[in-house]
């Protein structure tokens, strides 16, 4: 048992597509929202489709919700994050995710919203072109479309937890 537990620690999802091609997987991602002082959401123009998206990803087996997020963030950005409160939980078809490879993930997202964040945010990243901030009325047009349904909960200002 622990063999495989060990094969499928780093790099879960790479992993387990050695196994099933592009087939649809369940997965948990854990995305970020980062506000500045100003009010604004810090977005990334992904790398892999030129869209603009939370910063955040997949878990890895044994990591915790908050582990995740703070590790995505900083792979992404560069950046440490502090005193994250729970925003949401997002599911559903908007959920069903096809990259640009032809793999398909059928994505649980757990969302966090933080203020405190630490260290110079990086662009032209390994899986980000840039990031920048937005306020809430000049969001860019081209959002990740599973990204997009969170970005407008906290454009509307929404205060409690969402389950969806």
């Amino acid at each position: 048992m622990e063999d495989i537990v060990a094969r499928y620690r780093k790099n879960y999802i790479k992993e387990m597509r050695k196994d099933v091609g592009h087939a649809p997987l369940m997965v948990t991602g854990c995305g970020v929202i980062i506000e500045n002082d100003k009010g604004e959401i810090l977005l990334q123009k992904r790398r892999d489709n030129g869209l603009w998206a939370l910063l955040g990803g997949g878990m890895e087996i044994g990591e915790k919700f908050i582990e995740t997020a703070k590790r995505e963030v900083y792979e992404e950005a560069g950046i440490e994050i502090e005193e994250l409160k729970l925003f949401g939980i997002y599911s559903g078809e908007t959920g069903i995710v096809t990259y640009p490879n032809g793999d398909i993930c059928c994505v649980t997202g757990i969302v966090f919203k933080t203020t405190v964040y630490s260290g110079e945010i990086l662009n032209n990243t390994e899986e980000a072109l840039e990031h920048r901030f937005f306020d809430k009325a000049n969001l860019p047009d081209n959002i990740k479309k599973y990204d997009k349904r969170v970005i407008i909960d906290w454009a509307k200002g929404l205060q409690q937890v969402i389950v969806d």
